[in-house]
């Protein structure tokens, strides 16, 4: 990109020219992810929203290449499922832990019971906003149905994690100055005292395993049935 192109884009665009790349990662992240790669976009949309609440970003540009990434990601997703089918997820599973057999059979449980809700909705959950595109597509969803979902669902879930965490950091100096330093040391406190119980009882059961059930307590198979 040629230096006359980023200026008139600084211009353009509050911040200058290093927030315009900020503004594409963004965009870049959250579209890989939303075409099935398991990327870290909801974290990446916090962090440019925390950046924009110091000044350092403009919040409306951070949530418009968020949801730009998010429809055009999972757009792009869509098409790779609807051409490969589930050959695909296959393929993935056997390198990402993320496709594993049983998510993806309660993924398709999610699509076959709400339909285009699942792609809406699913923008909000990790797991569906990896899977929505792809499934969709392999599941052969009409897809301007598929289009509208996706765009309401990318818009509303960018806007909504974009403005509560830009909220959270332009108030976090009121926020944190309230809590006392006491606060904290109580807080901290009883964390380490609820970590310790966990893993004291977690090594009893560990060293004193429930009994299994004896043989003859056991209902036959048959009687089951019956």
């Amino acid at each position: 990109m040629g230096a006359t192109t980023m200026h008139a884009l600084a211009i353009a665009i509050p911040t200058g020219g290093v927030a315009i790349l900020a503004y594409l990662v963004v965009g870049l992240v959250i579209g890989v992810e939303s075409m099935g790669v398991p990327l870290p976009g909801e974290t990446t949309l916090i962090a440019a929203a925390l950046l924009a609440s110091q000044h350092d970003l403009n919040i409306v540009f951070v949530i418009a290449a968020a949801a730009a990434g998010a429809i055009i990601g999972d757009s792009i997703g869509y098409f790779i499922g609807r051409k490969a089918g589930r050959g695909l997820f296959e393929r993935l599973g056997r390198r990402f832990h993320h496709f594993s057999e049983e998510r993806i059979v309660k993924a398709e449980k999610y699509f076959h019971k709400y339909g285009v809700w699942t792609v809406f909705f699913g923008r909000f959950v990790a797991l569906l906003r990896i899977f929505a595109g792809p499934m969709a597509g392999m599941l052969r969803m009409h897809y301007p149905r598929f289009l509208a979902a996706n765009a309401a669902g990318g818009i509303a879930w960018s806007t909504t994690i974009g403005v509560v965490a830009y909220k959270i950091g332009d108030n976090a100096d009121k926020i944190f100055g309230e809590v006392s330093v006491w606060a904290l040391v109580v807080i901290g406190a009883a964390l380490v005292v609820a970590y310790a119980v966990y893993k004291i009882r977690k090594r009893r059961n560990s060293v004193h395993p429930a009994s299994a059930p004896n043989d003859a307590d056991a209902v036959p198979a048959e009687s089951a049935d019956a």
